[in-house]
């Protein structure tokens, strides 16, 4: 007999995948989702949905019948960009909502809380180094400061209440899902959007930046290791591959990928909050969770735009 499992984010891209996953491991999966930015055809047959704003107390009656045994928590505005827009509103989504469903967890005596942070909480890191789980936080987007603040409020409800959560610190994710119409959001995403869908790609700062590119299939791996498992109970980890793929590699090999060499490219300033360069440093989650990413960049790059190619020309590429 299989388990209950909340998972917020579900109508998104990684959450959906999760999900998926989940259900097919023959547990029952209840989605939670605002649809901001997912999408109600990334909700998997079998998972059942409530519509729902997670930083919105009086929303939460919704779910009082669920007992869950974890909640999987991927909910949230993930474009450090958009957070300038309207820094009160990401709080809002991302800390507020964090917090009000920490306590809901507790409130229905569910005590494994896992939750998806963000490689934005070290801002520059350390220039030419992997950031590791120990290094100073330093966030230069109000996305970064609430995914950090989340991160800590969690901490607390660990020390003070007996939860046990998990918080993984997600790289650059991509896969099939992505929203290819968010140009704001997924710097994969965007650049293959821009050359399957458009006429022109624009880069928004330097070829030079770089960044640690991990599959969502990986990510989803470790979510499903990390579940049941103690070894993983008020821990950080980082979720990357270790390996860094700057902007010019990541353009000529999507280019080459979809045979278009000659596609044009134009170099725009960068955005608010952005950071030069990003590396994971995995040690620790190698070492304690025997997780290492499967999915090399050219092959899960391949995957991406063999799935969507076919759909260049239609009008809707919000996601998968």
């Amino acid at each position: 007999m299989g388990h209950t499992y909340l998972v917020t984010g579900g109508a998104g891209f990684i959450g959906s995948h999760v999900a998926s996953r989940l259900l097919d491991l023959g547990h029952r999966v209840v989605i939670a989702d605002n649809l901001l930015t997912g999408s109600l055809e990334n909700v998997p047959d079998g998972a059942e949905f409530v519509r729902l704003d997670l930083a919105d107390r009086a929303q939460y009656p919704a779910l009082d019948a669920l007992r869950p045994r974890a909640v999987i928590h991927l909910a949230g505005q993930s474009s450090g960009e958009i957070s300038f827009e309207c820094p009160e509103r990401d709080l809002d989504i991302n800390a507020r909502a964090t917090l009000l469903l920490a306590a809901w967890a507790l409130e229905r005596g569910c005590r494994r809380f896992l939750y998806s942070s963000s490689v934005s909480v070290y801002g520059d890191g350390s220039p030419g180094r992997a950031m590791s789980e120990s290094d100073p936080v330093a966030p230069k987007s109000f996305y970064a400061c609430s995914k950090l603040a989340s991160e800590h409020c969690l901490r607390v409800f660990d020390q003070t209440y007996g939860l046990r959560s998990t918080s993984l610190r997600l790289f650059n994710v991509y896969g099939p899902g992505q929203n290819m119409a968010n140009m704001k959001q997924g710097m994969v995403s965007i650049y293959l959007g821009y050359v399957l869908f458009r006429d022109l790609l624009e880069v928004k700062g330097s070829f030079d930046r770089y960044r640690d590119f991990v599959h969502v299939d990986d990510v989803a791996d470790l979510i499903l290791l990390c579940l049941d498992d103690t070894r993983s109970f008020g821990r950080v980890f980082n979720v990357g591959t270790g390996r860094g793929t700057t902007v010019r590699e990541l353009v000529g090999l999507m280019l080459a990928m979809c045979a278009k060499p000659g596609f044009p490219v134009r170099e725009l300033p960068g955005t608010p909050g952005d950071v030069f360069g990003s590396l994971a440093d995995i040690s620790l989650v190698e070492r304690v969770m025997g997780w290492a990413p499967r999915v090399g960049l050219e092959q899960g790059l391949r995957g991406m735009i063999d799935f969507y190619a076919p759909r260049a020309g239609e009008g809707d590429v919000r996601a998968g």
